[in-house]
């Protein structure tokens, strides 16, 4: 039986100069194929492991994190439509913020599935809500900022959290790459 959740990642080419939009989508799609491949050609086990024990972060939990990045801010925010969150466990922690339960027994491909669905979802948004990036938008983290600033959040979501990934990758079987 094959056990590896996620297939072969092929990461898209960016675009490097060009309107400014085509610029932050292929960013955008470049950065959720470096997450995807991090993870690629692992197993649910070693999607849930949790190899450093400084942090009880896994894979897993980061796409199950990101799934919630593409829905929050993308639906919630910048569309201000209700999120279709999938219902994972979640707790709440010491410094108030919730995260996703590690225990929850949602199978690994399933949570793939729903990350997938969620940037697509995603993609739909950003076609139907970039036409004016200046527009403000009310924001209860940040307070009122425009659809740029949320477009470059979602960026350095992804970049904190491929950091994160790429450090759990190596710790699980020593892959590393960039």
């Amino acid at each position: 039986m094959d056990d590896i959740v996620v297939k072969k990642i092929v990461r898209p080419e960016r675009v490097l100069s060009g309107p400014w939009l085509e610029v932050i989508a292929s960013s955008l799609d470049y950065h959720r194929a470096t997450f995807l491949w991090k993870c690629e050609g692992l197993s649910e086990t070693q999607l849930r492991q949790r190899p450093l024990p400084s942090t009880a972060l896994t894979l897993l939990g980061l796409m199950r994190h990101l799934q919630g990045v593409e829905r929050a801010w993308f639906q919630r925010t910048l569309a201000a439509t209700p999120p279709q969150f999938h219902p994972y466990q979640t707790y709440v922690t010491g410094a108030g913020d919730e995260w996703y339960d590690e225990s929850d027994p949602t199978p690994a491909w399933d949570v793939y599935e729903d990350y997938l669905k969620a940037c697509e979802e995603s993609r739909g948004v950003f076609a139907r809500v970039t036409d004016a990036p200046a527009r403000l938008v009310p924001n209860p983290e940040f307070g009122d900022t425009d659809v740029r600033f949320v477009l470059e959040h979602v960026i350095e979501e992804y970049a904190r959290h491929v950091g994160h990934a790429d450090l759990l990758r190596e710790a699980i079987d020593g892959a590393v790459g960039e």
